[in-house]
């Protein structure tokens, strides 16, 4: 093998590595708490008739005022699905899905918008209100952006995020998803088709990355090797 097909071959296990890493990093990272489990929540409307309805795994990151250690502290919290119910309502043009827990005395609330001319949505707003067990403040702690942009979907197709999804509200307060999945506009008794977020798209190209890489190192190797027995017939021919 050449010198520059030695270089070229390096240059793509360097890429793959860095693939690799990347992804695996990705996965690795904040680990600290555990994902939280995965809550089936829905909403109906005056008939009775399902018209939200999300999958998702919770996990809260707040950062508030602790007594026991007269500082501010970062707490994170898990959403648990048995202890938590969910409510609110549907809009031609908005959803509200609320979920409340009596344990930790804690009220999330998720608010979709609808473009009626595009017929595009998003999250639009996050809202909460919390009462935690170490806090100074006599009042909840009350977070509220009503200027999100997450979550963009089709009229009558779901959201879907598989990976690990970071919704920052305020300094303080963000949310983060686990395997979700909602729809909160033109919900028929099941899913629509899934409009997948950009994280999920990302993890998709990453092994079309790693098999190119090495569909590429194969050809150089190929390629090296026809170019070496063609020189050696060659010489023997000279000789």
């Amino acid at each position: 093998m050449t010198r520059s097909t030695f270089v070229l071959s390096a240059l793509f296990v360097g890429l793959l590595a860095a693939v690799l890493h990347q992804s695996v990093a990705a996965t690795g990272a904040n680990q600290e708490l555990g994902s939280p489990e995965r809550g089936n929540y829905s909403v109906s409307n005056v008939n009775g008739s399902v018209c939200l309805m999300a999958l998702m795994g919770l996990q809260l990151n707040v950062s508030y005022s602790s007594v026991s250690q007269n500082k501010t502290v970062a707490a994170m919290i898990n959403l648990q699905p048995n202890i938590t119910t969910p409510s609110g309502s549907c809009d031609l043009d908005s959803a509200t899905l609320q979920l409340s827990t009596d344990a930790d005395k804690i009220n999330l609330t998720f608010r979709f918008s609808l473009n009626t001319t595009s017929n595009k949505y998003h999250l639009s707003g996050l809202s909460l209100s919390a009462v935690l067990a170490d806090m100074k403040e006599e009042s909840p702690l009350s977070f509220r952006n009503d200027t999100l942009e997450y979550m963009w979907g089709t009229l009558g197709h779901s959201y879907m995020c598989r990976d690990k999804q970071t919704l920052t509200v305020t300094k303080d307060f963000s949310v983060q998803t686990f395997k979700l999945q909602v729809q909160p506009f033109g919900f028929t008794g099941g899913f629509g088709a899934a409009d997948e977020c950009q994280l999920d798209e990302d993890d998709m190209l990453i092994p079309i990355i790693v098999g190119a890489a090495l569909a590429g190192l194969v050809l150089i190797v190929l390629v090296a090797y026809l170019i070496g027995r063609k020189r050696s017939h060659a010489g023997y021919q000279t000789i």
